[in-house]
């Protein structure tokens, strides 16, 4: 792998690949560098300073997230020196953010007060009333730009341009003013963004949130994330639905995180916002045959019973190619193959088609 190049890490001797840098080389020997602004499928920044570690040689210390790994080099992850600037960065954080977690962590966790628990902070000091302008007149239905809890880390901005490519968002101004701005301060609707609230997952204070989720408050318990299947299109995008167990709700709809799944954490503005068709009051959880003209439920062998009836009647009746069949592109690729199956082996008919070739 390293062609026999190695990188010191608090004495373990690492192969690297060229290319990479101390983060990636430390995270694959599980040596844990904290980090504020780094995401794996962007560029790096080194905007948070959380992940300066000593190098030997340099005469500062160095961003782990975008300091290259060279052969012989030796770094420190754990001395006095590179805790204490931990903490000293987390408390500049928390200062420009809402320091009390509890009301920090009202829709979304907080990466920040996550990490200043786990490394401590060198004191708690007194808020900074941000300048930050926000966006209180945006009138798009999904994604809320909250300014107090802002850091300007730049995930939010660096992924709308990096992964969607649509560079909708921006940091903007300078200084404590520097915010997450858009054209002209227009609303989401107005821009190129394509409202998919990657923005969201990638935020590490909720500064970026969702507005149906801050609509239903904060729920009293822990929300239970449930693993599925997004049934918009074929992709087979993995969700995770944010369930309140004893409401019987789902609050919110965030994805896994990137690396696990086929989508690799993200999704569209269907597949994270479109989810209040599961508890709408028309929504059909069970399978309704029609009696003498009237629906009513039955169970789904019965309704599969009745369906294999009609089909099998229709073919004795008027011969194969009465009937056709029609899939659709929200089903997988095994799903509409079994269609066409259905239609070619057991009704002996090419009467087959799928809606995405209309």
């Amino acid at each position: 792998m390293s062609d026999g190049k190695f990188v010191v890490i608090d004495g373990n001797e690492l192969g690297f690949e060229p290319g990479e840098t101390i983060l990636q080389a430390a995270r694959r020997a599980e040596i844990e560098i904290p980090t504020l602004c780094y995401d794996d499928r962007l560029t790096p920044a080194g905007a948070c300073r959380i992940c300066l570690v000593e190098v030997d040689g340099a005469p500062l210390m160095q961003p782990a997230c975008a300091t290259r790994a060279t052969a012989g080099m030796v770094v420190r992850t754990n001395t006095q020196k590179v805790d204490r600037n931990r903490k000293f960065i987390l408390s500049l954080h928390l200062a420009d953010t809402i320091q009390d977690r509890e009301i920090a962590e009202d829709n979304n966790p907080s990466r920040v007060h996550e990490l200043a628990e786990v490394y401590g902070t060198a004191g708690e000091w007194t808020s900074v009333v941000s300048p930050r302008r926000g966006r209180p007149e945006d009138t798009n239905r999904f994604i809320e730009y909250r300014p107090d809890r802002c850091i300007a880390c730049s995930l939010c901005t660096r992924y709308c341009n990096e992964v969607e490519a649509v560079s909708a968002i921006t940091l903007a101004h300078r200084g404590a003013h520097t915010t997450i701005a858009t054209v002209d301060a227009q609303s989401l609707t107005e821009t190129t963004c394509e409202l998919c609230g990657g923005c969201i997952d990638v935020c590490p204070t909720g500064a970026m949130t969702e507005k149906q989720a801050l609509a239903w408050g904060k729920p009293e318990r822990e929300l239970e994330k449930v693993r599925s299947t997004c049934n918009f299109c074929g992709v087979g995008c993995q969700v995770d639905l944010n369930v309140d167990r004893e409401a019987n709700r789902v609050v919110k709809v965030t994805s896994p995180p990137p690396g696990t799944t086929v989508n690799d954490g993200n999704l569209c503005v269907k597949g994270r916002f479109a989810n209040d068709f599961i508890h709408h009051p028309d929504r059909l959880t069970e399978p309704l045959v029609r009696d003498n003209g009237k629906l009513r439920p039955a169970t789904w062998d019965e309704a599969l019973e009745r369906v294999a009836t009609g089909l099998t009647g229709v073919k004795e009746r008027h011969g194969n190619d009465a009937l056709a069949f029609v899939s659709s592109s929200r089903c997988t690729k095994e799903e509409n193959y079994l269609m066409q199956k259905l239609a070619r082996a057991a009704f002996q008919t090419h009467n087959v088609h799928q809606c995405a070739a209309t």
